[in-house]
């Protein structure tokens, strides 16, 4: 990253960094990029891809229907139904 990279970013974040923070910025990230061009000289091609470092097991319940309700006893409470359906005041003409 450089200072114009960084200038458009203050300017699209709406941010106002001192020209300290600016340094610390840019060092940071000086740092961040030297960091990964040590990444891209490692030699990978024995290594097995993965997409999460720790294993992950997905428990998944089984999907088994069950009736928890019924209609009828859901709309003892409502003021109005038809068919089976909720009565509600119409609100748009």
């Amino acid at each position: 990253m450089d200072r114009d990279v960084l200038r458009r970013l203050e300017k699209l974040n709406q941010l106002s960094l001192t020209e300290e923070q600016k340094d610390d910025f840019l060092a940071f990230f000086a740092k961040q990029e030297q960091e990964i061009d040590k990444l891209y000289t490692k030699d990978t091609e024995q290594v097995e891809r993965m997409v999460h470092v720790m294993p992950i097991m997905t428990v998944v319940r089984e999907d088994i229907e069950k009736k928890l309700f019924e209609r009828d006893d859901l709309q003892k409470g409502a003021p109005e139904t038809t068919d089976g359906y909720w009565q509600v005041p119409r609100t748009v003409d």
